[in-house]
This record gives structure tokens, sequence and C-alpha cells, in this order.
């Protein structure tokens, strides 16, 4: 091969291996936040009196009873308890049903940074963080069901990124929550 065409090979080689940016991967990932994250409010669950399980329930029942959008009932069955929940007619109009129950936004999680880039052979994956931020009025019934999450406290998510017609591209997250409308 001549010298003179080695050079443009050469470079066109080494722009098609060229490494995913932090800047890039970052970009193509914010695209996708905020997303919403939801409190989903069985209609119907049950537990054994004074299991874990029984006490979240309790704490449901009493942060929904002082919202004012829920009827709640208990009914005792020996050892165990079954709570019901009904939406009332003057509940807020974000409060949509879902599988099982009824779902409501709780808070927003925002896009922070991504923490960590790594190669594949497929191309790369990137960890990333994620901060809870913008509570809703349900963020409350939220905190019933996970005592343990707080505002602004950030968690961990994973995206992969292939390299196709020499760009990169977002190919998947293991985020749960749907985009923020």
């Amino acid at each position: 091969m001549r010298p003179a065409l080695l050079l443009p090979v050469l470079l066109l080689t080494l722009a098609c291996n060229s490494k995913l940016e932090r800047a890039k991967a970052e970009d193509l990932i914010r695209k996708d936040y905020p997303v919403v994250v939801p409190v989903t409010v069985p209609e119907r669950a049950s537990a054994e009196k004074g299991s874990p399980e029984h006490l979240r329930l309790v704490s449901l029942k009493e942060s929904l009873d002082k919202s004012g959008w829920f009827d709640s009932t208990v009914q005792a069955d020996g050892s165990r308890e079954t709570f019901t929940f009904r939406l009332k007619p003057s509940a807020p109009k974000d409060i949509k049903a879902a599988p099982k129950g009824f779902s409501m936004p709780a808070a927003e999680a925002v896009f922070v940074r991504a923490v960590r880039m790594e190669p594949t052979r497929e191309g790369a994956r990137v960890t990333y963080e994620i901060r809870l931020d913008k509570p809703t009025a349900q963020f409350p019934l939220f905190q019933a069901l996970h005592p343990d999450v707080k505002i602004g406290q950030t968690k961990p998510r994973h995206a992969t990124f292939e390299r196709r017609r020499g760009s990169w591209g977002l190919t998947g997250t293991d985020e749960t929550f749907r985009k923020a409308e």
C-alpha cells in the first residue's frame, strides 16, 4: 500500500475505535430524565399481625386516612388483617388506576452524573447516578412504604452503549421509572 493512502486508512481506523466520552454519554442519558417516581397503593393487601409488612400497611393506612383521598377498611381474620383501600371521587386526578391498585406520582428522579465508564466487547457500560427530587403532595405516602428514602438521595443506574455507523448510541438502561411528561 502506498504511504499516501496509509495515513487516511490509519486515521479512519483510529476514529472508529474511539472511546465513548463522558460528556457524550451524559448527554445521551440525560435525554431520558427526569422520570416520575410513583407510589402504588394496593386495592387490597393482607399481612400477619406484627410482621414488618403489617407495620407498613398500618403506616400506609394512617397516611391515606390523613390525606382524605381514600376510604380504608381493616378486617381481622385470626392472626391476619386485610386492608382495603378505595379511591374517593374527590381525590386528585393524577391518581390513576394501576394493576391491583392505584398509582400516583410521589417525586421525580433527575440525572446527576456518570460515575464510571467500562469498555465492553459490544461497546461500553456506564454507571450513573440519579437523585430523588421535587416531592409531590403524595410523597408522605411513598415514605410510609419506604421509610429509608429521603429527598436528595442518590441511586446508581446503568446504561449500555454501542458504536453504530461511527457514532455512539444508547442501547438501554436499567431505569424502571417512566419519563416525566
